[in-house]
């Protein structure tokens, strides 16, 4: 089984290139790697694909800009394989990380979406964990080998999303068949593991370090928290998935939808840097997200 790595570009030209070589470097040759350049402004990028010698490696410049969604929906189309890893451009694959997946899925034929042991970054590469990551690490991730399925898998992504998008081994198929959705660019990782979840879909998760996930202060998410707009997006949301989980008799995720505990957390957590520097529509909206 190959593994496709299909990677969206938009972002540093130096860690898209240590992303890179973290590719080239697995101990298992069976990989192919699509960088989809999202019209990033540095000449240097088309030149260093230009000079490198691995008929494994593809890279395209879309004709213009079209955002994240529709980039994220152009690397799952580029897929070839049965799996497919939709990767960051500034993310890090340990040398093991194509063949324990590659083990893990051949040992797991009905499962759709794959996760093993993250660590967290910083931009310089050093050891990193904000209280979000803290969380996740400690409090949300199984301790050892785990896989749910159906209202297991969406009530535990509702209670706190404990999954790191970019290290994620898909199921090509199940992640055609259910897409992106347009109007939740900040959330529309959890929003697609949600609705895998919802279409009878199963995770699964063991331990042992295979990734570095980088951590940028301002990342896109993280601006959307000081206007206001990651907040609106999360309780609407989580709202609609209530109502959803309650029309399919999901008693348990329909309880994990409306308490939302980790994302309540998150936003009394980074109330006070909203209070300082937030819009007065991002402090409404972060004291709504914490307390209605």
């Amino acid at each position: 089984m190959t593994i496709d790595i299909c990677m969206p570009y938009w972002g540093d030209p130096g860690e898209l290139r240590v992303a890179v070589e973290s590719v080239l470097s697995q101990d298992d040759p069976d990989w192919r790697l699509v960088v989809i350049d999202d019209c990033y402004p540095d000449d240097s990028v088309p030149a260093y694909f230009a000079g490198l010698r691995d008929a494994r490696v593809t890279y395209t410049r879309n004709e213009r800009n079209v955002g994240i969604t529709e980039n994220f929906r152009r690397a799952v189309a580029a897929a070839r394989s049965t799996h497919v890893v939709i990767l960051g451009s500034d993310d890090i694959l340990h040398p093991t990380y194509v063949s324990r997946m590659r083990s893990t899925a051949a040992a797991h034929p009905d499962v759709d979406v794959f996760q093993l042991g993250v660590e967290v970054i910083d931009g310089e590469g050093g050891a990193r964990r904000s209280l979000a990551d803290e969380v996740k690490l400690r409090l949300l991730t199984p301790r050892s080998a785990k896989t749910l399925r159906g209202e297991d898998m969406a009530r535990s992504l509702l209670v706190g999303d404990w999954l790191y998008w970019p290290s994620l081994l898909f199921r090509t198929a199940r992640l055609r068949e259910i897409d992106f959705r347009d109007d939740l660019p900040i959330i529309l990782d959890l929003a697609l593991l949600i609705d895998i979840a919802f279409a009878g879909g199963a995770l699964h998760y063991e331990p042992g370090v295979v990734f570095s996930y980088r951590r940028h202060n301002e990342s896109l998410s993280q601006k959307t928290i000081l206007d206001g707009t990651r907040f609106d997006d999360e309780r609407a949301y989580y709202r609609a998935t209530a109502a959803l989980a309650a029309s399919r008799g999901w008693h348990r995720a329909r309880r994990a939808a409306r308490l939302r505990i980790m994302s309540r957390l998150h936003g009394l957590a980074v109330l006070p840097a909203v209070l300082r520097r937030g819009t007065p529509a991002a402090r409404r909206a972060a004291l709504a997200l914490a307390f209605r």
